[in-house]
This record gives C-alpha cells, sequence and structure tokens, in this order.
C-alpha cells in the first residue's frame, strides 16, 4: 500500500485490549483488508515514531443478523495486533 495513513483504519479500546496494552505492550488496530503484516509494520512505525517486535492478524467475519425486511449481514473486519519492543510505548494511548 502506497499511503501508510490508509493502513491502519482505527484502534480498537475494549477492555481486553487496554489489558494487553498495558501487561504486554500489544496494541490493537483495525486495519485495511488488503494489507499485509510487513505494511502494518511499517504504517505503525511511521504513524507514532515506535519499534514494532512482532504483527499478528486476524480475519474477523461480519455477522449475518435478521429484521422484519430480511436478512443482512454486516461487514467483514481485519485486526491487527501490534506488539512494540521493550521501553516503547505509544502515548496517544496511554489516557485510554
Amino acid at each position: 500500500m502506497k499511503d501508510y495513513r490508509k493502513a491502519i483504519i482505527n484502534p480498537i479500546i475494549t477492555e481486553k485490549s487496554a489489558y494487553s496494552k498495558t501487561e504486554i505492550r500489544t496494541y490493537v488496530f483495525e486495519v485495511a483488508d488488503n494489507v499485509n503484516k510487513v505494511e502494518i509494520k511499517h504504517a505503525v512505525e511511521k504513524m507514532f515514531n515506535v519499534k514494532v517486535g512482532n504483527v499478528r492478524t486476524l480475519n474477523v467475519l461480519g455477522k449475518v443478523k435478521r429484521s422484519k425486511f430480511g436478512l443482512g449481514k454486516r461487514k467483514d473486519k481485519k485486526k491487527a495486533y501490534v506488539t512494540l519492543k521493550k521501553n516503547q510505548r505509544i502515548e496517544l494511548f496511554e489516557g485510554a
């Protein structure tokens, strides 16, 4: 991906991600479907000025939901679990 700002869509802030952020330096992001681990690593390093140690990705399928108008489907997502190297933190997420 040429523009690294389009690789990361938004951070995922949940109770589980808050625990992993403080204990094991892992941050969770929703990323574009067509990016790979190397592109995610470069995007995080450029956006937040940190050193990335490991990237794990997960494809989440959208749920099928029912309404009175019939069946519908939520969109599919891709998550990235980014682990930083020792003594590295993303200052933007420290208050969250």
